[in-house]
């Protein structure tokens, strides 16, 4: 009868403990997702900074807005791109091969905001960019430099916790992998003065 006692008491503490260690691992998953939220608004932001505030034609004169042969279509176009990794990686930000997609497309971003601010690239193209615009750029980078680090830190704890023992063997068995944190690149998308 001692046997059976002890048996179910060892039983029961294995599954309270089980239950707790996956509903830490589920918490810690949507602390990564929720802080994920703020990065994803700030980058949205940035993507509505070039989409609708690049200056338009009237104000790249001599020289209009052409789409297929200017700096503006290259930041406009690296700007599509990485509203669409972000669209992508919304549903499931832990996952590695989405956010390394994100990142990719945050280094192209980045170039084309370099490309449009050279001043090599205004002697033919018409004027710089407005100074209205890149301080509104740099307000939103240091925004979202803040929101990149909550997140960075949210995935640090997430992926500790799904390697430490014996919690790793709830993650193996329900699915929980290493998510990737963003670049640093991603919140340096101030401009250089």
């Amino acid at each position: 009868m001692s046997n059976s006692i002890l048996s179910w008491t060892v039983a029961a503490v294995l599954l309270f403990w089980a239950v707790g260690a996956y509903n830490r691992l589920v918490r810690l998953r949507a602390e990564a997702y929720t802080a994920f939220a703020g990065v994803e608004a700030e980058f949205t932001k940035q993507v509505e900074l070039v989409s609708k505030y690049l200056p338009g034609a009237e104000f790249t004169q001599p020289a209009p807005l052409e789409a297929e042969s200017t700096f503006w279509a290259g930041l406009q176009g690296a700007a599509r791109q990485f509203a669409a990794s972000l669209a992508a990686v919304r549903s499931r930000p832990l996952d590695a091969r989405r956010m390394a997609a994100l990142n990719a497309a945050c280094d192209v971003l980045v170039m084309a905001w370099e490309t449009a601010q050279r001043d090599d690239a205004h002697d033919l193209a018409g004027p710089r960019l407005p100074d209205s615009l890149l301080a509104r750029r740099s307000q939103l980078a240091a925004q979202t430099h803040a929101a990149i680090e909550q997140f960075n830190a949210a995935v640090v704890r997430y992926n500790q916790a799904i390697a430490q023992f014996p919690a790793v063997l709830l993650a193996w068995l329900f699915g929980f992998e290493p998510g990737l944190g963003l670049a640093a690149s991603l919140g340096d998308m101030a401009p250089a003065r």
